[in-house]
């Protein structure tokens, strides 16, 4: 736990995007803001920000991290907490205060937008939420001397943030609100992930197969759904792929105990 602790100054971090946040919106650049990002984005093909777009969803950063059941199931642990916590804050926030999004307020030929319309619950951005979270999850759970190496997943998820925007979907304030309380809940998903005992984390008890049926579902959703634009499709399928593997590997190690313990 000596290598893992939280430093006192990372709490306060996050008030700054927060504060930032409140700036554009009361000072009334929140359209300018927008539209300046949103025509930035379009310098970038559309199936770049679809696929950012897919890595703040909950099921779709889950598929892609489930390969860390069997190599580091702490810090998938981590980012399950966080991403439990993360949904709670975004549906409570979202009905709390029921921001319109542009596509409400602007005129659709202002501003390059694609997808399906949304119209409400604007505020935060749940996407960028989700991003920074499962981040700061990640980065908190590793040892300290190893956390300079996770520091590029901040990068992925303002990127993520960004997509928002690029697809028309968020102002900048819910995407620097999402980025600010994201990581606070990814720093609580850290905490409770150092709760659960090592002897706890091998592939042939409870928590690790609870997981694993988690994978089952996420299978189950990538097939049946479309996470948020049919330009994620192919990412989709890959997270079927990885999904699958794993569970493969997760099941022979179940039978590799099984062997053990019989000789």
């Amino acid at each position: 736990m000596s290598k893992k602790v939280m430093p006192t100054f990372a709490w306060f971090t996050p008030l700054a995007p927060l504060a930032l946040a409140c700036a554009i919106y009361f000072g009334e650049i929140q359209t300018s803001s927008f539209l300046f990002i949103n025509r930035f984005t379009q310098l970038l093909p559309d199936t770049l920000w679809a696929w950012l777009t897919f890595l703040g969803n909950g099921w779709g950063v889950f598929a892609l991290a489930f390969p860390l059941l069997l190599l580091a199931p702490r810090l998938l642990s981590a980012g399950i907490f966080a991403g439990g916590i993360t949904a709670l804050a975004s549906f409570s926030l979202k009905r709390l205060f029921d921001l319109p999004r542009p596509e409400r307020i602007l005129s659709i030929e202002s501003f390059y937008h694609f997808g399906a319309p949304l119209l409400s619950k604007a505020f935060p951005s749940g996407h960028t939420l989700t991003a920074f979270a499962i981040a700061s999850a990640l980065y908190f759970s590793c040892d300290q001397s190893k956390r300079i190496k996770a520091l590029p997943l901040f990068i992925v998820a303002t990127l993520v943030g960004l997509s928002r925007i690029g697809v028309g979907a968020h102002w900048l304030s819910d995407v620097l609100a999402g980025a600010g309380i994201g990581i606070w809940c990814g720093m609580v998903g850290a905490i409770l992930a150092q709760y659960v005992p090592e002897n706890q984390l091998a592939p042939q008890k409870i928590w690790p197969r609870i997981i694993a049926l988690g994978g089952g579902a996420a299978i189950y959703a990538h097939f049946t759904q479309t996470m948020d634009l049919e330009l994620n499709l192919p990412l989709q399928y890959a997270s079927i792929a990885i999904v699958t593997i794993t569970l493969i590997f997760f099941v022979k190690a179940q039978f590799n105990q099984a062997s053990g313990n019989l000789k």
